[in-house]
């Protein structure tokens, strides 16, 4: 046979092996064995074929006993795409399953289960891993559980949504391996609720440390908004030239320069580590964030908020449940009152889970590190969450939160103070109540003395004969002590609307 039948059998063998690679049905990334799908919701599954291929996608359990199995078929577009919906109740909570996705290929995803996914966000304290937290050693020894599966979505950065992840992620069962370097806070959140539940719970861990909630948000969402439409054009400005650049650059053979689209950028990722995952159904969010947006912590009332509900548009499932941890206390102990960013951030925190329905916040003051941003103890962290999951999303009847204040009144020169989330009765732990300090017509504010009276909290100061405002752990590291005794702290809050350090200036 002469090289050039050979070279055109080869040819016609490789043209073969293209067509049979842009035909082959192909799952999004998500999708992958191990992995699970929501119960009690249409679930979204979506993929890539030949454009008009028909796609049948379905679901049957493994046990030749059970007759369950769900299927559903479409014809893809013009582009190759295809989306079909299964849906499950939420008493077919289970497994494990296999999915089956035919074409003109056939593809079987095994060790599928239904349960519960949650999305585990934020910077370096949610991404922080389960080797470097306290008791470590033990936890990962313990944490074998195939009713717990991950996923963690690769850092990526990009300058519009994508629809693909960077690399092959896939899920993974819950082990000792496995769990070491997954986020210490979604873990300890997941094996809470799958204990509590008692059904599979799927996290999608998607974090990146040192970044602002501006990287988070889609730009056409900060666009709109007054505070951020500078910011967005700016970077809008700076990735035009950059493509101007690079694309010089790669005509005369150069280095390509580095790009704006670093990780803090707006919208930066959104697009990379929050738009693949979507429509992916999910019950709800995990979010532990904050210490980047300390600076500007007044905008950050409107900051925060507003990307919530620009994930909860685009993701179209409602107002789904949406959980966040207040900022740990960190940096020096100070014994006299002064302004407080940190303090302001978790007031932003504390008024988004005031006004923004469907979410809850787990209060961490007793776990603080002064010389540490990043505060080892992150069980208690993830058992808060679970406990704000179980009643906001899941509707049990337990008290979730500590006491949040509500209102005040004055009383013979003492200010009384009352308060929500009471349960069984306030507390004051390891001692008499601390974190307290009380200002006049002045505005400047005194360390007080506090005394718990039934439900409500008595609080003076000699000094303050007509006291107009309280404060309560007001600092960058509140060292306070009023609890419930459900066993959860209270959030440091304040009574006045003083101008803080990070309030706009009139």
């Amino acid at each position: 046979m002469t090289k050039r039948i050979l070279l055109a059998l080869a040819l016609a063998a490789a043209c073969l092996a293209s067509q049979q690679a842009r035909a082959d049905v192909k799952p999004h990334a998500l999708f992958t064995d191990g992995m699970v799908l929501q119960r009690g919701m249409s679930c979204p599954v979506w993929g890539t074929a030949d454009p008009g291929e028909i796609v049948e996608v379905s679901l049957a359990a493994t046990n030749k006993n059970s007759s369950f199995a769900v299927r559903s078929k479409i014809t893809a577009d013009k582009e190759g795409k295809w989306r079909v919906s299964l849906s499950f109740s939420p008493e077919e909570a289970g497994g494990p399953y296999e999915m089956t996705l035919k074409g003109k290929n056939t593809i079987t995803l095994k060790d599928v289960y239904i349960g519960e996914v949650w999305i585990c966000s934020g910077q370096s304290n949610m991404e922080w891993p389960l080797s470097r937290t306290d008791n470590a050693e033990e936890a990962i020894r313990k944490a074998t559980n195939p009713h717990i599966r991950l996923f963690t979505v690769p850092k990526n950065t990009a300058d519009k949504p994508l629809d693909h992840f960077k690399g092959d992620p896939k899920w993974q069962q819950c082990n000792p391996d496995t769990v070491k370097n997954f986020s210490a806070v979604a873990y300890f959140f997941g094996r809470d609720l799958q204990k509590a539940l008692g059904v599979p719970v799927g996290l999608i861990h998607t974090s990146w440390g040192g970044t602002r909630a501006e990287a988070w948000t889609r730009l056409a969402v900060l666009e709109a908004q007054e505070e951020w439409k500078n910011e967005a054009a700016d970077y809008a400005k700076a990735l035009a030239k950059y493509k101007e650049t690079a694309a010089k650059a790669k005509a005369q053979g150069k280095k390509t320069p580095r790009g704006p689209g670093l990780q803090n950028a707006p919208a930066a990722l959104y697009n990379g580590m929050i738009a693949p995952l979507i429509p992916y159904a999910i019950k709800g969010a995990i979010w532990y964030q904050g210490e980047s947006n300390a600076g500007k912590a007044y905008a950050y009332r409107k900051l925060f908020p507003l990307m919530i509900q620009n994930w909860r548009d685009d993701w179209k499932q409602g107002d789904f449940p949406f959980l966040f941890v207040q900022l740990a206390p960190f940096r020096d102990i100070v014994s006299e009152p002064q302004e407080s960013e940190w303090a302001e951030l978790r007031e932003a925190q504390l008024l988004t889970s005031l006004h923004c329905k469907n979410t809850g916040m787990a209060v961490i003051t007793d776990v603080g590190d002064p010389k540490d941003i990043h505060p080892k103890k992150k069980e208690p962290v993830g058992a808060r969450l679970a406990l704000a999951a179980r009643a906001i999303a899941y509707g049990e009847k337990i008290e979730y939160s500590g006491p949040i204040y509500d209102k005040m009144e004055v009383k013979d020169g003492k200010v009384v103070l009352h308060f929500k989330h009471v349960g069984k009765g306030l507390v004051a732990k390891d001692g008499p109540l601390t974190g307290f300090t009380l200002a006049g017509t002045d505005r400047k504010f005194y360390n007080a003395q506090a005394e718990i009276q039934g439900d409500s909290v008595l609080v003076w100061c000699d000094r303050v004969p007509q006291p107009m405002a309280v404060r309560y752990g007001w600092a960058n590291y509140p060292v306070v002590n009023l609890w419930n005794k459900d066993g959860l702290p209270a959030s440091p809050f304040r009574t006045d609307d003083f101008p803080g350090r990070t309030a706009p200036k009139h």
